[in-house]
Protein backbone atom coordinates (compact mmCIF):
# COMPACT_ATOMS: atom_id res chain seq x y z
CA UNK A 1 0.00 0.00 0.00
CA UNK A 2 1.41 3.45 -0.77
CA UNK A 3 1.66 5.94 1.45
CA UNK A 4 -0.70 8.28 -0.06
CA UNK A 5 -3.22 5.32 -0.06
CA UNK A 6 -1.75 4.35 3.61
CA UNK A 7 -3.31 8.12 4.59
CA UNK A 8 -6.52 8.16 2.91
CA UNK A 9 -7.05 4.71 4.57
CA UNK A 10 -6.07 6.40 8.13
CA UNK A 11 -8.43 9.66 7.05
CA UNK A 12 -11.34 7.05 6.21
CA UNK A 13 -11.18 5.00 9.37
CA UNK A 14 -10.82 8.56 11.75
CA UNK A 15 -14.19 9.61 9.33
CA UNK A 16 -15.58 6.60 9.67
CA UNK A 17 -14.88 5.84 13.39
CA UNK A 18 -18.16 7.02 15.76
CA UNK A 19 -15.30 8.56 17.82
CA UNK A 20 -13.47 10.53 15.07
CA UNK A 21 -13.05 13.56 17.53
CA UNK A 22 -11.20 11.80 20.27
CA UNK A 23 -9.19 8.95 18.27
CA UNK A 24 -5.92 9.20 17.91
CA UNK A 25 -4.05 8.54 14.47
CA UNK A 26 -3.81 4.66 13.75
CA UNK A 27 -0.63 3.14 13.85
CA UNK A 28 0.07 0.33 11.15
CA UNK A 29 1.02 -2.34 13.17
CA UNK A 30 2.18 -4.90 10.16
CA UNK A 31 1.43 -5.77 6.33
CA UNK A 32 0.24 -9.25 5.45
CA UNK A 33 0.76 -9.82 1.58
CA UNK A 34 -2.51 -7.71 0.24
CA UNK A 35 -4.01 -6.78 3.94
CA UNK A 36 -2.96 -4.29 6.41
CA UNK A 37 -3.04 -4.17 10.27
CA UNK A 38 -4.00 -1.11 11.95
CA UNK A 39 -4.86 0.03 15.31
CA UNK A 40 -5.85 3.39 17.24
CA UNK A 41 -7.51 3.87 20.99
CA UNK A 42 -10.98 5.66 21.20
CA UNK A 43 -12.89 6.46 24.54
CA UNK A 44 -14.02 2.90 24.63
CA UNK A 45 -10.85 1.74 24.71
CA UNK A 46 -8.40 -0.19 21.57
CA UNK A 47 -9.93 -0.52 18.35
CA UNK A 48 -8.04 -2.70 15.66
CA UNK A 49 -8.76 -3.34 12.32
CA UNK A 50 -7.25 -5.48 9.04
CA UNK A 51 -7.85 -3.03 5.31
CA UNK A 52 -7.16 -4.17 1.62
CA UNK A 53 -7.83 -2.18 -1.04
CA UNK A 54 -8.98 -3.66 -4.69
CA UNK A 55 -6.78 -5.31 -7.36
CA UNK A 56 -9.17 -4.25 -9.61
CA UNK A 57 -12.16 -1.89 -10.29
CA UNK A 58 -14.49 -1.78 -13.23
CA UNK A 59 -15.74 0.12 -14.93
CA UNK A 60 -12.12 1.27 -15.47
CA UNK A 61 -13.64 4.66 -17.15
CA UNK A 62 -15.09 6.20 -14.19
CA UNK A 63 -13.28 7.78 -10.97
CA UNK A 64 -13.68 5.31 -7.62
CA UNK A 65 -11.89 7.74 -5.78
CA UNK A 66 -9.78 5.79 -3.04
CA UNK A 67 -11.84 2.30 -1.67
CA UNK A 68 -11.22 0.11 1.33
CA UNK A 69 -12.46 -3.24 2.53
CA UNK A 70 -11.99 -3.37 6.27
CA UNK A 71 -12.67 -5.75 9.11
CA UNK A 72 -12.78 -4.25 12.65
CA UNK A 73 -12.34 -5.64 16.16
CA UNK A 74 -13.96 -2.99 18.72
CA UNK A 75 -13.27 -5.05 22.28
CA UNK A 76 -14.63 -1.67 24.11
CA UNK A 77 -17.67 -2.08 22.22
CA UNK A 78 -18.11 -5.49 21.89
CA UNK A 79 -17.72 -5.79 18.33
CA UNK A 80 -15.73 -8.83 17.25
CA UNK A 81 -14.95 -8.85 13.15
CA UNK A 82 -17.19 -6.64 11.49
CA UNK A 83 -16.91 -6.27 7.96
CA UNK A 84 -17.11 -2.61 6.45
CA UNK A 85 -16.61 -1.46 3.05
CA UNK A 86 -15.68 2.53 2.26
CA UNK A 87 -16.06 3.61 -1.34
CA UNK A 88 -14.23 7.23 -2.62
CA UNK A 89 -18.03 8.18 -3.41
CA UNK A 90 -21.44 8.31 -2.32
CA UNK A 91 -23.79 5.50 -2.82
CA UNK A 92 -27.35 4.99 -3.85
CA UNK A 93 -29.95 5.47 -1.04
CA UNK A 94 -31.26 2.34 -0.71
CA UNK A 95 -29.09 0.09 -2.90
CA UNK A 96 -27.26 -2.65 -1.67
CA UNK A 97 -23.77 -3.74 -1.49
CA UNK A 98 -22.90 -7.30 -2.44
CA UNK A 99 -19.78 -9.16 -1.39
CA UNK A 100 -19.11 -12.66 -3.26
CA UNK A 101 -16.86 -14.38 -1.80
CA UNK A 102 -16.01 -17.33 -4.02
CA UNK A 103 -19.42 -17.45 -5.41
CA UNK A 104 -20.79 -17.05 -1.85
CA UNK A 105 -22.84 -13.76 -1.40
CA UNK A 106 -23.57 -11.57 0.80
CA UNK A 107 -25.68 -8.59 1.34
CA UNK A 108 -24.23 -5.40 2.91
CA UNK A 109 -26.84 -2.34 3.54
CA UNK A 110 -24.72 1.45 2.63
CA UNK A 111 -24.90 4.44 4.16
CA UNK A 112 -23.74 7.47 2.43
CA UNK A 113 -20.14 6.18 1.55
CA UNK A 114 -19.81 2.90 3.73
CA UNK A 115 -21.89 -0.60 3.49
CA UNK A 116 -21.80 -3.45 6.34
CA UNK A 117 -23.43 -6.52 7.18
CA UNK A 118 -26.94 -6.43 5.96
CA UNK A 119 -27.71 -9.26 8.79
CA UNK A 120 -24.74 -9.30 11.75
CA UNK A 121 -25.59 -13.08 12.51
CA UNK A 122 -23.49 -13.31 9.25
CA UNK A 123 -20.52 -11.87 9.72
CA UNK A 124 -18.78 -15.37 11.09
CA UNK A 125 -19.72 -16.65 7.52
CA UNK A 126 -18.12 -14.29 6.03
CA UNK A 127 -15.37 -14.19 7.64
CA UNK A 128 -15.06 -17.90 7.83
CA UNK A 129 -15.80 -17.24 4.24
CA UNK A 130 -12.98 -15.10 3.47
CA UNK A 131 -9.92 -17.29 5.65
CA UNK A 132 -10.76 -19.72 2.96
CA UNK A 133 -11.10 -18.63 0.12
CA UNK A 134 -9.24 -16.95 -2.90
CA UNK A 135 -10.97 -13.75 -4.01
CA UNK A 136 -13.58 -11.42 -3.33
CA UNK A 137 -15.79 -8.97 -5.02
CA UNK A 138 -17.49 -6.20 -4.09
CA UNK A 139 -20.34 -4.53 -6.24
CA UNK A 140 -22.07 -1.36 -5.59
CA UNK A 141 -24.23 1.29 -7.55
CA UNK A 142 -23.21 4.45 -6.59
CA UNK A 143 -25.29 7.43 -6.29
CA UNK A 144 -25.09 8.38 -10.06
CA UNK A 145 -26.23 5.23 -11.10
CA UNK A 146 -22.59 3.93 -11.97
CA UNK A 147 -22.73 -0.04 -11.24
CA UNK A 148 -19.28 -0.68 -9.77
CA UNK A 149 -17.50 -3.90 -9.40
CA UNK A 150 -14.27 -4.36 -6.97
CA UNK A 151 -11.89 -7.31 -7.23
CA UNK A 152 -9.74 -7.86 -4.10
CA UNK A 153 -6.90 -10.85 -3.48
CA UNK A 154 -7.60 -12.29 -0.59
CA UNK A 155 -3.75 -13.33 0.57
CA UNK A 156 -3.21 -12.64 4.03
CA UNK A 157 -5.98 -11.76 5.13
CA UNK A 158 -6.25 -15.14 7.44
CA UNK A 159 -2.49 -14.04 9.03
CA UNK A 160 -4.18 -10.44 9.21
CA UNK A 161 -7.36 -11.26 11.10
CA UNK A 162 -5.47 -14.05 13.26
CA UNK A 163 -3.05 -10.63 14.18
CA UNK A 164 -5.82 -8.79 15.35
CA UNK A 165 -7.70 -11.53 17.20
CA UNK A 166 -6.17 -10.45 20.62
CA UNK A 167 -6.79 -6.51 20.03
CA UNK A 168 -6.94 -5.16 23.80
Amino acid sequence: MTFRKLLTATAAILLISSAASAAQTPTRMNQYNDWGTYAYNDQSGKVCYILSTPKQMQPANVDHGDIFFLISQKPGQGIAYEPQVVMGYALKDGAKVEVDVDGKKYSMFSKQESAWMENAAQEPQLIAALRAGRSMKVSATSARGTNTSYTYSLSGVTAALNSIKDCK
